[in-house]
């Protein structure tokens, strides 16, 4: 799945960018408080994704 799909989902679900790291951006859910570290590839697999948006308490993309 492409990064930028990812991230235009998670904004959709209210999470925004927390910070820049050196490979990784970032990602933080307000309501909960989880921060999840997103990689800076332009592709990101199916399974990192689920994972992403399971421990940020966003729904799964399909």
């Amino acid at each position: 799945m492409k990064r930028s799909t990812l991230l235009k989902h998670l904004r959709k679900h209210g999470c925004f960018l927390k910070r820049e790291g050196a490979s990784h951006s970032l990602w933080m859910n307000p309501v909960t408080g989880v921060i999840e570290a997103i990689p800076r590839h332009s592709e990101i697999k199916n399974v990192l994704a689920r994972k992403i948006c399971r421990e940020l308490s966003v729904p799964e993309l399909r």
